[in-house]
């Protein structure tokens, strides 16, 4: 039989064990954005245009998170003309009611930082058309979301839900020429989402250069 000692000692263990693992599920509950399936932290953020957005703004309506800058070589690989593939993928998401934000989170005196002046003639200059650019200088919203590096990209479904986070496509270079023989995984999430199936590939590693927190 067992003791009241050792009744008490097992008691306690168990009820320690049971702590634990509470613990690790509440975390796990909370953590993210990593998960694919995780509902998408709410931002507020001041645009390019002096604006003031919050990701609760666009409530029902699938949205696009872009961390970009400029300086980066992977970035200027996508944005180059021709062929011009974040342009060509910001059309075809305005086309389908799909907003899609660029956020620049380069702290002041980092490569990439820029004025909201100089984010909008840059944009006219290339063809970008974001429905907005959000300056992140303090990098808050980068740091909400994780952002590891210039491009990494978020697909969130009209539920808030996470459907597809990591690199624009399957091939981590910067050579221009190597977008054509690449599968891209954000148009791809686009269009599974828009049909309402799920996201094939759900989450990529991101490649390009670091955030410049």
């Amino acid at each position: 039989m067992m003791s009241r000692r050792n009744f008490s000692l097992a008691a306690g263990m168990a009820a320690a064990v049971a702590l634990t693992a509470g613990a690790l599920i509440a975390s796990t509950a909370q953590a993210a954005p990593d998960d694919a399936t995780t509902l998408a932290p709410d931002f507020t953020g001041v645009t390019a245009t002096g604006e003031t957005v919050s990701l609760s703004d666009f409530a029902g309506q699938t949205v696009v998170l872009e961390w970009t800058n400029d300086g980066c070589p992977f970035v200027k690989k996508h944005y180059a003309v021709p062929p011009a593939n974040m342009q060509g993928l910001q059309t075809d998401a305005s086309e389908s009611d799909v907003v899609w934000l660029s956020i620049v989170s380069s702290a002041p005196g980092k490569q990439g930082h820029r004025t909201g002046a100089e984010l909008l003639d840059m944009n006219e200059g290339r063809g970008a058309t974001p429905a907005h650019v959000i300056i992140d200088e303090s990098g808050d919203i980068g740091r909400l979301y994780k952002a590891k590096t210039t491009p990494h990209m978020f697909v969130i479904t009209a539920e808030g839900e996470i459907a597809y986070q990591g690199a624009i496509d399957d091939t981590p270079s910067a050579r221009v020429s190597d977008i054509e023989t690449s599968t891209n995984y954000v148009s791809a999430a686009m269009q599974s989402v828009a049909a309402g199936e799920p996201v094939e590939v759900a989450s990529s590693k991101p490649y390009g250069c670091s955030v410049k927190y």
